[in-house]
C-alpha cells in the first residue's frame, strides 16, 4: 500500500467516525428553554468539537493501525 492510499484510508476512517460522533451528546436550546434570539431552538448549546475533534483523531488512529497491520498480514502472507 503506498503512503497516499494509507493517508485517503486515514482521512475516510476520519470523516467517518466524526460523522457518527458529532450528534452523540448534544444538548439544544430546546432541551434546556434557553433561546438565544435568530437561532433555532434546534441549535446545540455547546457541542464540544474541541474534544470531540481529539476523541475522533484518536480512534481513528487506532483503527486505521489495526487495518494497516491486517493489510500488510494479507499481502506479507
Amino acid at each position: 500500500m503506498t503512503i497516499t492510499a494509507s493517508l485517503v484510508l486515514f482521512a475516510v476512517f476520519w470523516f467517518l467516525i466524526l460523522f457518527v460522533v458529532l450528534p452523540l451528546n448534544i444538548k439544544t436550546q430546546g432541551d434546556e428553554g434557553k433561546s438565544s434570539y435568530g437561532t433555532p431552538i434546534s441549535a446545540p448549546i455547546n457541542a464540544n468539537i474541541k474534544q470531540k475533534m481529539l476523541l475522533v483523531t484518536v480512534c481513528t488512529f487506532i483503527l486505521w493501525v489495526i487495518s494497516m497491520i491486517v493489510i500488510y498480514l494479507i499481502f506479507l502472507i
